[in-house]
C-alpha cells in the first residue's frame, strides 16, 4: 500500500483550501491553470473509495479533503442546478459552455457520497446538491453525461425502497441503446461513430442500469460494446493500449499515442463492473492489466507512477510526460482501488 499512500499524499499536495488544482509542472501544482469542477467531483469519488481502506491519520486527511471537495461543489453549483466547471486561481469564473459531462460526474459523486456517508451530515449536503441537479439529467445530450447519471440514479435506486428513479434510468438507458443501434455496423460495436475520450464510462453506466432494473438488452449491449472496446484497447503483447487522443479511433483509423491515464481508468471501471455483474473472469483480468499499465506493463515499458507518488499525465512514443496533474493521479488511485476491491485479486 506504500505506493497508494504516496499517491494519496500527492492528491493532498495538489489540493489547497479551495479545491484540487487542475495541473502541475512536475509534481508541483500550477496555480496559473486554476480549478475544474470535474476534478473536484472525481477527487471526491477517490476519497470515498479509499476512506474505508485506511487508518488514521490518512483517513482523517481524506475526511478533510472530502469537506473541501463538497464545499467546492456547493460553490460551483448554479441557481438552475447545473455546475460551472472552470475557475481561475483567483476563484473567478472562466467563460464556458455548460458541460453535460461535468453535470454527470457531479451527479455520480454526490449520489455516491449520499450512500458512502449515510448517517453523516455531509450526506445531507450531497443530497442537497444532487436533488438540485437531478432534474437536468434528461436535458443532457452527451452519452458520457448520460452514463454518469445512469450510474448515479441506479445506485440510489438499489439503495432506496421506492421507484423514484426508474423513469429517468429507463429514459437514459434507452438513449444509449438507440445510439448503439444507430451506429452499429460489422466490425464496429459502439454508441458513436468514433471512439474518443472516457470510452469505458458508457458501458459502465449501462451495466449500472442493468444492475438496478435487470433489463437483459442493456446487459447484452453493455457486454458487446465493452468487449469491442477491450479488443480495441489491447496491443499484440496483450498489454493495455488505450485509444490515443492524437486522433482517437474510427472504423478506418486508430491512434496509438498519446495515451491518457483516464482512458485506462475508465476501461478498468467498466471491466470491474462487468466482472462484478457477470462473474466472467476475463473482465477481472482486464482490470488487472489496467492496473499494470500504470506500473510499466505498457507500450513504452515504463512506469507511469513517479517515485514520490504522482502519476504522469500521458504516455507518448517519447515516454511519459513529466507533469503530474489532478486527472492523472485520480485515474491511478481509482484504478488501484478498483483492483484491490476485486475478489479475484483480493489476495494480491
Amino acid at each position: 500500500m506504500k505506493q497508494a499512500s504516496d499517491s494519496l499524499r500527492h492528491l493532498a499536495r495538489l489540493t489547497d483550501d479551495t479545491g484540487i488544482l487542475e495541473h502541475a509542472i512536475g509534481c508541483v501544482p500550477r496555480r496559473k491553470e486554476g480549478y475544474s469542477t470535474d476534478d473536484q467531483a472525481r477527487a471526491l469519488w477517490v476519497c470515498l473509495e479509499w476512506i474505508d481502506e485506511l487508518d488514521s491519520p490518512e483517513a482523517d486527511q481524506l475526511d478533510r479533503l472530502i469537506d473541501t471537495y463538497l464545499a467546492f461543489l456547493l460553490w460551483a453549483q448554479l441557481d438552475d442546478g447545473h455546475f460551472h466547471n472552470n475557475f481561475a486561481f483567483d476563484r473567478t469564473k472562466e467563460t464556458e459552455t455548460p458541460s453535460d459531462d461535468c453535470l454527470g460526474r457531479c451527479l455520480w459523486a454526490c449520489a455516491y457520497a449520499m450512500i458512502k456517508l449515510a448517517g453523516q451530515s455531509r450526506a445531507f449536503t450531497a443530497e442537497v446538491l444532487f436533488r438540485k441537479a437531478a432534474p437536468l439529467a434528461v436535458q443532457m445530450r452527451s452519452p458520457r453525461g448520460w452514463a454518469y447519471a445512469l450510474a448515479a440514479f441506479s445506485l440510489l435506486e438499489r439503495h432506496s425502497c421506492t421507484a423514484e428513479f426508474r423513469p429517468v434510468i429507463r429514459e437514459l438507458a434507452d438513449r444509449l441503446i438507440f445510439g448503439y443501434k444507430q451506429y452499429w455496423q460489422p466490425g464496429w460495436r459502439w454508441y458513436e461513430p468514433i471512439l474518443a475520450y472516457s470510452n469505458g464510462v458508457i458501458p459502465w453506466g449501462l451495466l449500472c442500469a442493468y444492475e438496478a432494473l435487470k433489463q437483459e438488452e442493456w446487459l447484452s449491449v453493455a457486454k458487446e460494446s465493452l468487449d469491442f472496446l477491450i479488443r480495441m484497447s489491447v496491443n499484440d503483447a496483450g498489454q493495455i493500449r488505450p485509444i490515443g487522443n492524437r486522433g482517437w479511433c474510427t472504423p478506418r483509423h486508430r491512434a496509438v499515442w498519446d495515451q491518457q491515464p483516464i482512458e485506462v481508468m475508465k476501461l478498468a471501471l467498466a471491466a470491474a463492473k462487468a466482472y462484478e455483474t457477470t462473474g466472467i473472469a476475463a473482465y477481472a483480468d482486464v482490470a488487472s492489466k489496467c492496473r499494470n499499465w500504470f506500473l510499466g506493463d505498457n507500450d513504452a515499458g515504463t512506469a507511469m507512477i513517479d517515485p514520490e507518488g504522482g502519476c504522469y499525465d500521458g504516455l507518448s512514443e517519447h515516454g511519459p510526460s513529466r507533469n503530474q496533474g489532478a486527472e492523472a493521479i485520480i485515474s491511478y488511485l481509482l484504478t488501484e482501488i478498483l483492483w484491490l476491491k476485486l475478489p479475484a485479486f483480493a489476495s494480491h
